[in-house]
C-alpha cells in the first residue's frame, strides 16, 4: 500500500501537480469517470456518479470530504468485506435490489449497509427480516436440559408453571415388557400435544439425562408440586422386567393443577379446592398448616407388581 490519496490513475492529477488531500470533488466531468475499488480483496469498477448518488459515507469519500487510500497500482482501498459490495453498488444504481433468501445473509448485508450509511437499504433489510421472523417464528420452543443447574435456573426464573418430562430408555438394567416402548412413545406424544395446547401459559421442558426412565414433574412458583413416575418393576418367569405405563388421566390432572399457579403468583383458593381430590383432604391440609402443603404428590404407577396382563374375569 502506497498511502496515496488519489482516486486512481484516471482521476489523479497530472505529473508535477500536487494532489489535493481527500481526493477529487464531484462535478467538472468527473461523475462519469470510472474508478477502481479494492474492497477487502474483491475488485470493482464503477463511476463517481454512482458512488455519490445518495447521501452516504461513499459520497463523502468520493466527493472530497474524506480521505481515501490507494495501493501502488492505483486501486482505491476500502477495508471491508467485499462479498456484498456488488449488491451495495446495485442498490446505489437502481434504488432497489433482490435481497438474499437466508436471514444470515440479509443480516450481513444490513451490517454493510449500516457501515456505508445507506439508510434505504438498511430499512429494506429490516423489513425483510421482520417478514421472515413472522413467517418462520416457531409456535412453541421446548428447552432440553443439559445439566441439573440449568434445570434449577430455568424453573426458578420462570414466571409460568413448569411441566418437565424426563425420559431415558437406555437408563435400565432389565428388559422391557412388550408394551413398554409403545407407552413410552405415548408419553412423549402427550407431552408434545400439551406443550402446543398450553403454549404461553406453561413452560414445558425435556430432560434426557436424568436417572428415571419416564417421569413427569410439575412445578409452580419455583417449587415441585407433583411427580408422576411411569415405570414399574414386574416379575415374569422368575426374572425382573421394566414396565412403562401411560397414566394419561393423571398427567392431564396434574397439568391442569399447575395452571392454578399462573400469575398472579398467589393461587386461587377456590380453584385449589375445586380441583382437590376431596373436600375432606383439603380441610385436612388446612388444619395441618402450610408444612403439609409443601409436600410433593408423588404418584408411582404400579411401582412393584406381578406381571399379568390378563383382564379380570379370564
Amino acid at each position: 500500500m502506497s498511502g496515496d490519496t488519489c482516486l486512481g490513475s484516471a482521476l489523479c492529477p497530472a505529473a508535477g501537480h500536487k494532489a489535493k488531500a481527500g481526493g477529487p470533488r464531484g462535478g467538472g466531468g468527473l461523475g462519469n469517470k470510472y474508478v477502481r475499488l479494492n474492497v477487502g480483496g474483491s475488485l470493482y469498477y464503477t463511476t463517481v456518479q454512482v458512488l455519490t448518488r445518495h447521501d452516504t459515507m461513499l459520497k463523502a469519500m468520493f466527493s472530497g470530504r474524506m480521505e481515501v487510500l490507494t495501493d501502488k497500482e492505483g486501486w482505491i482501498l476500502i477495508d471491508r468485506c467485499g462479498k456484498h459490495f456488488g449488491t451495495i453498488l446495485n442498490y446505489l444504481r437502481d434504488d432497489t435490489i433482490a435481497l438474499p433468501k437466508h436471514r444470515q445473509e440479509i443480516k450481513a448485508l444490513m451490517a454493510e449497509a449500516k457501515y456505508y450509511l445507506i439508510q434505504g437499504l438498511v430499512d429494506m433489510c429490516q423489513a425483510a427480516l421482520q417478514d421472515k421472523k413472522d413467517l418462520y417464528e416457531p409456535v412453541c420452543s421446548i428447552p432440553i436440559i443439559t445439566s441439573p443447574k440449568e434445570e434449577e435456573r430455568l424453573i426458578e426464573s420462570s414466571m409460568k408453571p413448569v411441566v418437565k418430562l424426563l425420559y431415558n430408555r437406555s437408563n435400565n438394567k432389565y428388559s422391557y415388557t412388550s408394551n413398554s416402548d409403545d407407552n413410552l412413545l405415548k408419553n412423549i406424544e402427550l407431552f408434545d400435544k400439551l406443550s402446543l395446547r398450553f403454549n404461553g401459559r406453561v413452560l414445558f421442558i425435556k430432560d434426557v439425562i436424568g436417572d428415571e426412565i419416564c417421569c413427569w414433574s410439575f412445578y409452580g412458583q419455583g417449587r415441585k408440586l407433583a411427580e408422576v413416575c411411569c415405570t414399574s418393576i414386574v416379575y415374569a418367569t422368575e426374572k425382573k422386567q421394566t414396565k412403562v405405563e401411560f397414566p394419561e388421566a393423571r398427567i392431564y390432572e396434574e397439568t391442569l393443577n399447575v395452571l392454578l399457579y399462573e400469575t398472579p403468583r398467589v393461587p386461587d383458593n377456590s380453584l385449589l379446592e375445586a380441583t382437590s381430590r376431596s373436600r375432606s383432604q383439603q380441610h385436612c391440609e388446612d388444619d395441618e398448616g402450610p408444612e403439609l402443603r409443601e409436600r410433593v404428590r408423588r404418584i408411582h404407577v404400579k411401582r412393584y407388581s406381578t406381571y399379568d396382563d390378563r383382564q379380570l374375569g379370564h
